[in-house]
């Protein structure tokens, strides 16, 4: 496998470690394309995890794979036109074990002699998930979050084994500190931003979706965005499926951030292909969807174009929306935590068109952060 940097063709070999394009320093892709399709028919005899879906996956050998049980979350419907899946019934309580799980097994693969340590940033639930995934493949682990960090989902990464910074500053401070560590000798950075495998995993929702649905995908599939990585996950399903002749129609990708961080939707309603990097990063307001509340994703660019492409569009959420959201999913006996309820908050204020469906992810467990200060 190679690693290759969308805005300039630089290239890596995955072994290297690298962890950006030495070029421009931006994300990587992987050069990597589904050479047969998933059989849709054959699925049911299968393990019960994403491993299931191996056509689809960079790293061959599903039955030696690294897993915790994770994926196959169950899809019930909230009205009739909207369902939600329910990742927050993963194995650390969120959908970030989908690409979690990638990045730990593709470090386990790589070898001792190559990665003596994994480094991550997060606001909470990625590094919950990075360090599960490192204590089940026995891989020391360092997870980097900004101070203001709920304690439950510190205390849940340290449970795993793996040591917590406390980083002084926001959401970038902890990827800044994380980053200068990744470049230490024999260190593997388990980025869910930086790392494209970790996108390969998280598409696994939308096979998912297609698998629990006969084939067949809703009208618009309503993701989070801070990062991107479920929505760009979600694009290449969509892309690899419609590839493969397996849907005949690709679904709107409606992407969802909290009024108060919404550096990507005011960028796509101005036409915008991409953030002003002129100008310094302002400071990140709180917000009640403290994990997407992302300033600078370094995605940008391909959520903006995947989003575009799609025919979908942006919406953003308020903090009261948020707060009823939470409280009626609650009442729904749904306890998801308030960066997970963003997608119903849309659709609430926004249902489909009559006639449409769409399908949203609860994406964390209330009881990592508690409910939502009035």
């Amino acid at each position: 496998m190679t690693y290759r940097c969308p805005a300039d063709g630089s290239r890596a070999p995955v072994e290297s470690l690298a962890w950006h394009c030495p070029t421009c320093g931006g994300p990587w892709d992987l050069e990597f394309a589904p050479s047969s399709p998933v059989p849709l028919k054959s699925l049911a005899g299968r393990v019960n995890s994403l491993w299931r879906y191996e056509e689809a996956l960079p790293l061959a050998g599903a039955a030696a794979a690294l897993t915790l049980g994770e994926g196959r979350t169950p899809l019930i419907p909230l009205t009739d036109s909207i369902s939600a899946k329910l990742d927050f019934l993963m194995p650390t309580l969120s959908f970030k074990d989908r690409g979690a799980v990638m990045l730990a097994e593709l470090a386990r693969r790589l070898g001792p002699a190559r990665v003596g340590r994994v480094v991550a940033d997060s606001s909470g639930n990625a590094g919950t998930a990075i360090a599960a995934y490192c204590a089940r493949a026995a891989l020391p682990c360092t997870v980097y979050v900004p101070e203001a960090t709920s304690p439950k989902k510190t205390e849940q990464i340290r449970a795993h084994g793996a040591h917590v910074t406390l980083v002084p500053g926001d959401r970038e401070a902890a990827a800044v500190a994380a980053r200068a560590a990744a470049d230490e000798p024999g260190t593997f950075y388990a980025s869910h931003v930086h790392n494209p495998y970790f996108l390969h995993g998280t598409k696994t929702y939308v096979y998912e979706l297609w698998e629990d649905l006969g084939g067949r995908l809703p009208d618009a599939v309503v993701v989070p965005v801070g990062n991107g990585t479920l929505l760009l996950g979600a694009a290449l399903a969509i892309a690899e499926l419609h590839a493969h002749k397996l849907i005949d129609s690709r679904p709107a990708l409606i992407a969802v951030q909290a009024e108060a961080v919404s550096p990507l939707a005011t960028a796509f309603h101005a036409g915008a292909t991409d953030l002003d990097d002129e100008r310094p990063a302002p400071p990140t307001p709180p917000t009640l969807a403290e994990g997407i509340a992302i300033p600078r994703p370094p995605r940008a660019p391909q959520i903006l174009r995947a989003v575009r492409e799609s025919g979908g569009t942006f919406l953003t959420v308020t903090e009261d929306q948020l707060r009823a959201a939470q409280l009626d999913l609650a009442a729904r006996g749904l306890f998801v935590e308030s960066t997970g309820v963003a997608c119903w908050a849309a659709m609430s204020a926004h249902p489909p068109q009559e006639g449409h469906t769409a399908v949203v992810p609860l994406c964390g467990a209330g009881a990592k952060t508690g409910l939502a200060p009035q």
